[in-house]
């Protein structure tokens, strides 16, 4: 057999099995450990969306959270069914025309996804003239002034009370599905002629203008499609958790996944797929760092935050040590395995055999 056969066969087994694995984990993992996993799939579309701005395209934007929330927020509103709406709505009436709107959960996720974009749009054509810290400070601002517009805005957002028992439409299934839809999507776009143009700029902006790439559009078609990603994860959070306020968008949040990113690694997908899922499962077992500790030499009444006090050290220590990542801007490959196994060298000796 062919080494490319063997590598495909692999692949194709490899992607059996974990499909087989979201079919069945709700007969062996319980409640708990269900929602963790589908926290796991939400923060690879996120991660996903974040990496093609940041590690593709070589812009640093801190304001995923604010897209985030608006794809969160559309979701809602389009899936809630008008007795939801009114029990959600009693401090100030919604606005009429969406008090009686009520879509199937595709449709709103799109819509959500497609708001995210062009809010995207807006704060991209400007912002994005900016550069470095530049860049980040402008994103985050603009994060910032969502969140604090959803917060005042009553009769649409119902303000700082949020919205409750949104309908759970964030399934096992839809979550991974959509995960791997996004993988894929990403790897044929970074590997299109837009994704070779992202990395030239990333590489070098002024040699990539040279070449003729028109920089400031693909900089703003890069921002708008990240946001639509970062749309639709927000959308699939607020239906995991079931209800949703501004306090849940704010900068921690893009912050676990530009953790997941930079540990994952810039430019990498497959490394931002393993470190959502190291990230987001170590979150949750290290959780008892929050609560007292009674160590040997170290005791404590209990330090909320501490956990993540562990993860900004990790991420000093990743940006210190070992900047490009986990993968740096490499794929995951079975070469790894095959060139153990069989060298290429013995293969191509066999085949001409």
């Amino acid at each position: 057999m062919k080494r490319n056969q063997i590598k495909t066969a692999l692949s194709l087994g490899g992607i059996t099995l974990f499909v087989l694995f979201i079919l069945l984990s709700g007969k062996f993992l319980g409640s708990f450990q269900q929602r963790i996993f589908n926290l796991c799939g939400i923060y690879v579309i996120l991660a996903l969306s974040l990496n093609l701005v940041n590690g593709f395209t070589g812009l640093f934007s801190l304001g995923h959270a604010g897209f985030m929330a608006l794809g969160a927020y559309v979701s809602a509103l389009l899936t809630m069914s008008p007795a939801q709406k009114e029990m959600n709505f009693f401090l100030a009436p919604i606005v009429p025309f969406l008090a009686n709107v009520h879509l199937p959960f595709i449709p709103a996720l799109l819509i959500a996804g497609l708001v995210a974009a062009f809010a995207g749009f807006l704060i991209g054509t400007p912002a994005l003239r900016l550069r470095d810290d530049y860049l980040a400070i402008a994103t985050l601002g603009f994060s910032e002034i969502i969140r604090v517009v959803l917060t005042n805005i009553q009769s649409v957002t119902n303000g700082a009370l949020g919205l409750k028992g949104l309908p759970k439409y964030s399934t096992t299934p839809m979550i991974w599905f959509i995960a791997m839809l996004t993988a894929l999507f990403m790897v044929a776009l970074v590997n299109s002629s837009f994704g070779r143009s992202c990395k030239a700029i990333r590489d070098n902006e002024i040699a990539a203008q040279a070449m003729g790439i028109h920089v400031a559009r693909i900089k703003i078609q890069s921002f708008v499609i990240s946001s639509f990603i970062a749309g639709v994860g927000g959308a699939l959070l607020g239906h995991l958790m079931n209800t949703i306020d501004p306090k849940m968008f704010t900068f921690s949040l893009t912050y676990n996944i530009m953790l997941i990113v930079v540990l994952g690694g810039n430019g990498s997908i497959t490394g931002s797929w393993i470190a959502a899922l190291v990230v987001t499962i170590s979150m949750e077992i290290l959780r008892f760092l929050d609560g007292p500790l009674n160590l040997i030499f170290f005791k404590t009444q209990g330090l909320p935050g501490l956990r993540m006090v562990v993860f900004s050290i990790l991420l000093l220590l990743v940006v210190i040590f070992r900047q490009q990542g986990l993968f740096g801007k490499k794929e995951f490959s079975w070469d790894f395995l095959l060139n153990r196994i069989a060298p290429k060298d013995a293969g191509q000796g066999n085949n001409n055999a």
